[in-house]
């Protein structure tokens, strides 16, 4: 699909007054919503606006805002709002921003980055401008999506409309026998996932995005999150879909089970994405009600590749391949894709290939479905010679009750051990029980000796993982370097 089919789309006669936005105020149409769409790319063009970036919370503006470059054919830059100054001031340098849309109160900032505020516009934001040099981008570039990665170094991923419509339209797809009309933005909209996830796809199908500040969501910066006032949005909402984070269904599930609060009945399609779940939680999930699907995906594919569906899934994958994904398993068991790549990193052009490796482990089962295993660069190599991926002995201790997080650590040595992040107040024998039983399950290459509480909370605020839930291994191994020697999963004698 491409930009003027999906905007044809849109006008269709027969949305004209259907909701295509919902607020807690009001419901805006199609045939507003486009009108809005027009004259904010027109304010665009008459500002020369070449790459612009949006420092917004989630919001009808914030929608408003990236269907206008891309009507306009602007390069749109979505900077979340968790980043820090200066990340924001690497990244507006990185992409040659010119534009700025965002509050007045980023003002003083975004002065000393060397723009000025030129133009107020609806909805409390207004335009800032620059002169700055163009960067070299690839052709066809539509949006840059800076991921946070493990290292805490946002790098850019420039994006072509064409493809990341064709995802959308994949999933509107694939998602229509669901009959979703209400979806609720609960992920921050810079978020690839939720941009196109969550906003595309759902307006491709008719169905009316329900979006609103974070914090009403129950999100606070990039790692806070609110189970209680989830749940009142969700309801509010009347919301049919919606995409969570791994540690949000946990988090949202104990809240259920701990309040004896029933789901909410509406809702059709609870997809979950970001960082690997895990059989336990998905199996907890659903035995409250929670309608809880894995998917797997990339911002380097456009995101979205694999689903799993009502009546289309298996447990413990990632999904089929959906309409537009390829999906092959090469000799080393990484995971290779092909359909909808993205058009390349920032600053580092490179020819188009027809497969892309992902870097994941994994294998397709004989119904199709994909299994992901870890990352290729995370496996372990034990003091007896065996490979171990850290992430599967990870998921198998993040399903336990009073775990929520643990990095894996053991290069070669004999034996595994484990950093543990725990889920409440909870007491040593209660977490050794716990890995006690995990253990069980696993092979004795593979089981964990000794581990170790971590010293401060798995989240992006700590340093520690990244805004989805990704451990980054080399700050908790640094963290805790006293305790583990640099290779070493055993505690320093």
């Amino acid at each position: 699909m491409n930009p003027h089919d999906f905007f044809s789309l849109l006008n269709e006669p027969a949305r004209a007054r259907l909701p295509a936005l919902r607020t807690v105020a009001h419901a805006v149409d199609h045939a507003a919503l486009l009108s809005r769409i027009e004259a904010r790319a027109q304010v665009l063009a008459a500002h020369g606006a070449r790459v612009v970036a949006s420092l917004m919370d989630n919001g009808a503006d914030w929608i408003v805002h990236d269907l206008a470059c891309l009507k306009a054919g602007v390069v749109h830059v979505p900077l979340p709002l968790f980043f820090t100054p200066g990340q924001w001031r690497d990244t507006l340098n990185a992409a040659g921003v010119n534009v700025v849309v965002g509050p007045a109160s980023i003002q003083p900032l975004l002065q000393a980055f060397g723009f000025e505020a030129l133009e107020s516009l609806p909805d409390t934001s207004v335009l800032f401008r620059r002169a700055v040099a163009a960067v070299a981008l690839p052709a066809r570039t539509a949006k840059i999506t800076f991921t946070s990665g493990s290292t805490g170094s946002p790098k850019g991923v420039c994006l072509g409309a064409q493809e990341m419509l064709a995802v959308a339209a994949s999933l509107a797809e694939a998602t229509r026998p669901l009959g979703v009309v209400r979806h609720l933005s609960a992920l921050p909209l810079p978020v690839l996932l939720e941009n196109i996830a969550g906003v595309y796809s759902p307006l491709i199908e008719g169905a009316a995005v329900c979006v609103r500040p974070l914090n009403e969501v129950g999100l606070q910066g990039s790692s806070r999150f609110d189970p209680a006032v989830f749940h009142r949005a969700l309801m509010d909402a009347d919301a049919q879909s919606v995409i969570v984070l791994p540690q949000m269904l946990r988090a949202y599930a104990g809240w259920l089970h701990a309040t004896a609060t029933r789901a909410p009945a509406a809702l059709r399609l609870m997809a979950v994405g970001g960082a690997a779940v895990g059989k336990g939680l998905l199996d907890a999930a659903r035995a409250l009600g929670l309608p809880a699907y894995e998917g797997y995906g990339l911002s380097e594919a456009c995101s979205v590749q694999t689903l799993n569906l009502p009546g289309a899934e298996r447990n413990g994958s990632c999904g089929r391949p959906l309409p537009h994904a390829k999906v092959r398993v090469a000799p080393d068991g990484e995971i290779e894709i092909a359909g909808t790549h993205a058009l390349g990193y920032l600053g580092e052009l490179t020819a188009p290939r027809e497969w892309l490796a992902t870097g994941d482990l994994g294998h397709l089962d004989e119904a199709g479905f994909l299994h992901v295993q870890g990352r290729k660069k995370n496996v372990l190599i034990t003091g007896f010679g065996r490979n171990v991926s850290p992430e599967w002995i990870e998921l198998a201790l993040g399903g336990q009750a009073c775990i929520a997080q643990a990095v894996v650590l053991g290069e070669g040595q004999p034996e595994l051990g484990a950093v543990i992040w725990p889920l409440g107040d909870v007491d040593d024998a209660t977490l050794q029980a716990a890995i006690d039983r995990v253990n069980t399950t696993l092979p004795d290459y593979a089981r964990i000796g000794r581990w170790v509480r971590a010293r401060a909370e798995f989240s992006a605020a700590s340093g520690l993982s990244t805004p989805n839930g990704r451990a980054r291994r080399a700050a908790v191994a640094a963290l805790h370097a006293d305790l583990f020697s640099r290779t070493s999963a055993q505690p320093l004698a």
